[in-house]
């Protein structure tokens, strides 16, 4: 199988035609020089020198013929073109130029096109690509091996070669400077960084750098500055990081340096940007879903985490992350900096799970950051958590998860010719590939948990048709391998076992590493290999992909050390058939990621890792964004609207309140964009429609906010609430009560062993969490959320002093929580999960206490002195927002009435119509009622006055529901309690629920 290259994707031309334009006006020209001839031997030993040939030897090299100034116009034309901030100032003597790309949209052919059509427009000929690393090095070696055919096809005319750079070939820079077509050098940059110009140190130097007998005394890096070559940066941000790597770049002598990435670090001369955002909205990429997995009612372990240390203040602090009892007997995890001499069983709120610990010490020695306590063994390292679920459980869990979404993709990508494979990241390779005594290969945990779960996977019917014939547990081996750096066999025993190790990634054992993944790639692509799950060490960060990852899988001991982008870029390139087609569309590409925190987090991380390595600022507009917006094409060349308008137009934004002074979108943009009505200045109303959609993404499609410009201050209706109708109304329901209540305790038990003996207490489980990551200029965030549950059935944990712990909780006796507990028959389930049979135990128990209180309650009016007064009207402020969640009105004591629901707004309707009410009140928030279950604020007070004689006045509570089976019991016991409340006013005040204007109309 071969992958097939598409030549004619538009958004790979424009990348290239960015850097043609650079050169628009250059001549086909070459320059020529003079390579120092070889020496001639007279055959007696090499060092009897006979004669030096008469000729000389050429070299043909890149000559720029251009001005600064046509170069800057250039430069400019194309910024413009592209929608980039456009350059001031060109260092000609410097040409720096940035190509941004985002991973997996297919940079490496961009730049390998680019030199292709640099030399049939300008005739350049040397072209030097320069890498950070082995993994990088080798990927674009077989990059260049696999577009051969397919450049030999699209450019018959140019001959071209293409080698690695090897420090043991030093001759390769003589064919390299004297060819007269097309050279293509693929060097690292740690093969000529070192450079040293005393001659004492000179062994200290590369070899690229020093005199050398098979180059007549000359230094190969002579023969590569004499060309003047185009040098081609891949990852930049690794390659010239430091000040030694950029003086070897400029020791290169080049023509110009084209950068190329993801992730700039500086960016030079931006030509070109597809970055992050562009690829998802353009479906370049495959659409990322995130699969995460949190523990539910896990709490019955002293649980903590040490997120981070700081000791650049006094006292030195830690910042960590534990269980904290929460009102009500809930527990809820939280983040807390503390110092040392703090008690966590006061800082959890009195968990006393956390009894003895008290912090000791805060190290904060980096590298060796950690907190210990005074009565307790443990050390908490940075980033080490302890009292959690049991690590293994949830990593299998993970390869368990993963195995069932590659079988699900394979059910449906088969039938289509794509081979699906699957990436697990993993910290230690002995936790894949271990060794035995005698230093014989034997799987590690993951490996022997993969085998496992795969057997009991594809075990089950739904993925029989996977493999025909074929039984799938017989070659479970087959289907998954390690790739991991090798140490070398003993020296003199080529016999010797090879052991597999640890590695950064960077070192020449990783050599191993990437031959097999970098050469087997299209391989890997083929039914023909029975591979499809990958296990390799986290180290492998970037310079590696394969276009069907359709999972990862990061397996760690604590969050994973990778960055999002780099875990992510392994598996972003669209998927490829078994003819090396590419396939479009989210149906067959999406990624999953099996991540260790939430998809939030996931979310909110990759969106910050865009915003540090692209300089993207999600939901900010730019002074530059509408530059490269037509207004004309009436020539060959179209007009811009162009940078100084851009930032004219920005600057109106401002002035209309639409951004702020750094640019970021303000709710009254959304609010505009949502109502079509952005005010633009006359000027640009022409071009109205282009600004509008450009704002559009910017501000993004989340404008679930009020249709108003800002929230409306409501005005007091002064004829009504002057009047002495409103004034009656009110004098017969503003007083306040107290009220007690008489209840049986033995009946309170009863009730509440019965609703302890209903309840169901789950155990400890994991939640898996699967969720869509939409990403927009105004933010990333999660869609289609699903979820899957797996219990967790562990009991590692000691019991707490539940009848303790629920006497305190409820104030009752502890005789009587002792008779709670026995009559309800479930004490075997509080072994199951103690934490959670509190929680539950301590809600139900203070909820049967309060409706039992409801039951035996009677109100009674404090005293002509206590009550709410008619003059709260005036001084509290009420605010709507219009057609949104308010109303004008005539009747109401407000000029409008701001409703919380359609029942209520309905309700205020129809006592707007009806001839029959006279006035009416949606009583404030401020005007409460106390009871058991806490405050309670009715909706309305209204007069009737029928035939314009008989006044009646009511309190009105309005539900959708009437029936008190169908209100939570908490809030059928509010209605009650207020029901009590008017009835102790003793005057013609009537308290009713009605579902609906007719409803109430119908109990006059």
């Amino acid at each position: 199988m071969k992958i097939q290259f598409d030549s004619g994707l538009a958004y790979q031309a424009q990348a290239v035609e960015a850097i043609l334009g650079v050169f628009e006006g250059q001549e086909t020209t070459q320059t020529t020089f003079t390579v120092t001839s070889k020496p001639v031997f007279n055959g007696r030993g090499q060092g009897d020198l006979l004669q030096t040939a008469a000729t000389s030897e050429y070299g043909i090299g890149n000559r720029l013929m251009l001005l600064e100034d046509e170069l800057l116009d250039n430069v400019r034309r194309v910024q413009l073109q592209n929608g980039l901030k456009q350059t001031s100032k060109l260092d000609k003597k410097a040409l720096n130029f940035t190509v941004e790309m985002e991973t997996g949209t297919g940079k490496t052919y961009v730049y390998l096109r680019s030199i292709f059509e640099l030399h049939l427009r300008y005739g350049f000929t040397k072209f030097i690509i320069v890498v950070p690393s082995i993994a990088i090095k080798e990927g674009v070696y077989k990059s260049l091996q696999i577009t051969n055919t397919h450049f030999k096809d699209l450019y018959q005319n140019i001959r071209y070669d293409y080698f690695i750079y090897d420090s043991q070939k030093r001759e390769q820079v003589r064919s390299f400077a004297t060819s007269d077509y097309v050279q293509i050098m693929v060097i690292n940059i740690d093969a000529f960084r070192k450079s040293f110009s005393d001659p004492e140190k000179e062994t200290k130097a590369n070899l690229i750098h020093r005199a050398d007998d098979r180059l007549n005394g000359q230094r190969p890096i002579e023969f590569i500055r004499d060309t003047c070559p185009i040098v081609i940066i891949d990852e930049p941000q690794s390659v010239d990081r430091t000040d030694k790597a950029k003086e070897a770049i400029a020791s290169l002598n080049p023509l110009c340096t084209l950068r190329y990435s993801a992730t700039h670090a500086d960016k030079h001369q931006m030509l070109y940007k597809l970055d992050a955002i562009d690829a998802f909205e353009q479906k370049l990429v495959k659409q990322i879903e995130v699969k995460s997995l949190n523990v539910q009612d896990g709490h019955n372990k002293a649980y903590l985490k040490l997120l981070s240390v700081d000791n650049r203040k006094s006292p030195i602090t830690a910042t960590i992350e534990l269980d904290t009892l929460q009102k009500g007997g809930g527990v809820k995890r939280i983040s807390k900096k503390v110092k040392a001499g703090a008690d966590l069983l006061e800082v959890s709120g009195g968990r006393d799970l956390y009894d003895g610990y008290i912090i000791n010490d805060i190290v904060c020695t980096p590298g060796s950051e950690y907190i210990d306590f005074t009565s307790k063994p443990d050390i908490l390292k940075l980033g080490q958590a302890i009292g959690d679920v049991d690590e293994d459980e949830r990593k299998r869990l993970q390869i368990r998860q993963t195995i069932e979404k590659h079988l699900n993709k394979e059910l449906l990508l088969n039938p289509m010719g794509i081979k699906v494979l699957s990436l697990f990241f993993i910290d230690r390779v002995a936790h894949y590939r271990s060794y035995d005594a005698e230093g014989h290969v034997v799987p590690g945990k993951y490996a022997q948990w993969f085998e496992t779960e795969y057997r009991a996977m594809v075990a089950k019917p739904k993925y029989r048709s996977l493999f025909g014939e074929i039984d799938p547990t017989a070659e479970v081996s087959k289907v998954h391998d390690g790739y991991f750096s090798a140490d070398k066999r003993k020296k003199g025993d080529p016999d010797s076992l090879i052991r597999f190790k640890d590695s950064s990634g960077t070192t020449a054992e990783d050599e191993s590493t990437y031959n097999l993944i970098m050469k087997d790639k299209e391989k890997l692509l083929s039914f023909d290999s029975k591979l499809r799950f990958i296990f390799s060490h986290s180290a492998l960060r970037e310079g590696w992909d394969n276009p069907n990852v359709f999972q990862i899988c990061t397996l760690n001991e604590t969050a994973s050390t990778l960055k999002k982008r780099q875990e992510i870029g392994r598996g972003l390139r669209l998927a490829v058939n078994q003819q090396g087609e590419r396939i479009q569309g989210f149906t067959v590409n999406t990624l999953t990621v099996m991540a260790n925190e939430s998809y939030e987090a996931f979310a909110a991380k990759l969106q910050q890792e865009i915003e540090d390595d692209e300089g993207i600022r999600f939901g900010f507009v730019e002074k530059h964004l509408f530059a490269n917006i037509v207004i004309a094409e009436d020539g060959k060349e179209p007009t811009y609207l162009g940078a100084d308008k851009s930032e004219t137009l920005w600057e109106n934004l401002l002035a209309s309140g639409y951004i702020n002074d750094k640019g970021k979108v303000q709710d009254s943009l959304k609010t505009a964009l949502k109502a079509g009505s952005v005010n633009l200045p006359d000027t640009f109303a022409t071009h109205a429609d282009a600004i509008t959609a450009t704002l559009r993404k910017v501000a993004g499609n989340n404008l679930n906010i009020k249709n108003a410009d800002t929230g409306q201050t409501v005005a007091l209706n002064k004829q009504v609430y002057l009047s002495p109708e409103f004034t009656a109304l009110w004098d017969r329901i503003k007083h306040q009560t107290t009220y007690r209540v008489n209840f049986t305790p033995e009946n309170l038990i009863d009730t509440c062993a019965s609703k302890l003996g209903e309840m169901i207490v789950g155990k400890t489980r994991f939640e898996s969490i699967e969720a869509k990551l939409h990403i927009d200029r105004s933010e990333i965030a999660g869609t289609d959320v699903k979820t899957q549950t797996y219990v967790y059935d562990l009991r590692d944990y000691t019991l707490p002093d539940i009848v303790t712990y629920l006497q305190d909780a409820t104030n009752l006796t502890r005789r009587s929580v002792i008779d709670i507990l026995q009559r309800s028959g479930r004490l075997k389930d509080f072994k199951s999960n103690p934490q959670k049979f509190i929680e539950q135990a301590t809600a139900i128990i203070q909820q049967a206490m309060r409706l039992a209180l409801v039951d035996g309650i009677k109100y009674h009016k404090i005293g002509d002195g206590h009550f709410y007064a008619q003059e709260l009207f005036e001084s509290a402020e009420l605010r709507g927002y219009l057609n949104d969640n308010m109303q004008a009105v005539a009747k109401c004591v407000y000029e409008h009435v701001v409703y919380d629901s359609d029942v209520e707004a309905s309700f205020a309707l129809g006592m707007e119509q009806s001839e029959d009410v006279k006035l009416y009140a949606k009583l404030p928030g401020w005007f409460k009622i106390n009871t058991p279950l806490g405050t309670y604020n009715p909706d309305w007070a209204v007069l009737v006055e029928q035939d314009g004689k008989e006044r009646l006045y009511f309190v009105v509570e309005t539900k959708g529901m009437l029936l008190p089976d169908a209100l939570r019991p908490v809030e059928d016991g509010k209605i009650k309690c207020g029901r009590a409340h008017f009835a102790a006013m003793e005057n013609d005040v009537q308290f009713t629920k009605a579902n609906g204007f007719g409803e109430f109309v119908g109990q006059w």
